[in-house]
């Protein structure tokens, strides 16, 4: 039986969950793979995409611990950290890089596809 505590991680930890996998996957099929396909984009997208798998790790590892442990909240904090790192890195160099790669119309092409593929994989995971 989960404390009040222990519920509440549960219920916002599950709409964090629901939003980063979708977010990822939006951001992985549609804008990603655009940058990747260039030169100059490839190492960016690279440590972008090794950013995501240290997200989705850390995610999976806070799926298996005690909601209502310690340990969760370190663990819900190193997630914090990780994301804060990913998006500083994104804004600072992913951002540029795929700005100079990326025509205006390409942008908005892939603005919309994103868009589209977000909220198609946010309700399939509400749905699951």
């Amino acid at each position: 039986m989960l404390s009040e505590v222990g519920e509440k991680r549960v219920t916002l930890f599950t709409s964090l969950r629901r939003e980063l996998a979708a977010h990822e996957a939006a951001e992985e099929r549609f804008f990603y793979a655009g940058v990747l396909m260039d030169d100059r984009g490839l190492q960016s997208t690279r440590d972008a995409l090794s950013d995501h798998h240290k997200i989705d790790k850390i995610v999976e590892d806070l799926q298996v611990i005690d909601h209502g442990r310690r340990g969760w909240m370190a663990t819900a904090k190193k997630l914090s950290k990780e994301l804060h790192e990913h998006l500083r890195e994104e804004e600072k160099i992913f951002f540029q890089i795929a700005g100079k790669i990326l025509s205006a119309r390409k942008k908005t092409e892939l603005a919309a596809q994103y868009a589209r593929e977000y909220a198609r994989m946010h309700a399939k995971l509400a749905n699951a």
